[in-house]
């Protein structure tokens, strides 16, 4: 995906892995640092905190547009209790104690994280495209 000649340095891949399960704080933290010492961020630390917080605000995003859809749904009769059962069921304790949603979360963050610490550009389709395109 992208030719770097220089592989991260470990606190770059650090940062960088760090920034996915703190939904991007440890990485903002490390753009104000880096603009208090004015310090130029390498390509692949910028890709990978954009791309945390990227993601961040459009789960936030997502979860409430789910939850204003899931409420007019509520007040439809017959619709209502479909809504409810699906929402149950994607939200029910299935793998490992945790539910199908959580599930598939923290699986993507886990996936991000470990390649991010490993030194690599990780990939989400659109996502990833529109944080390379932004990323000099």
């Amino acid at each position: 995906m992208h030719c770097e000649t220089q592989k991260p340095y470990m606190i770059e891949r650090i940062v960088s892995s760090l920034t996915y399960p703190t939904m991007g704080m440890v990485g903002f933290i490390w753009l104000i640092l880096g603009l208090i010492t004015h310090a130029k961020l390498r390509p692949f630390t910028q890709y990978h905190i954009f791309q945390s917080i990227f993601l961040s605000i459009a789960y936030v995003i997502v979860s409430i547009l789910l939850g204003i859809v899931s409420n007019v749904l509520s007040v439809i009769p017959l619709i209502n209790k479909l809504t409810a059962q699906i929402i149950f069921w994607l939200n029910v304790p299935a793998i490992f104690g945790y539910s199908l949603i959580q599930a598939c979360i923290y699986s993507v963050i886990i996936y991000l994280a470990v390649t991010a610490f490993l030194g690599k550009y990780s990939y989400l389709p659109w996502v990833s495209d529109i944080i390379k395109q932004n990323i000099h």
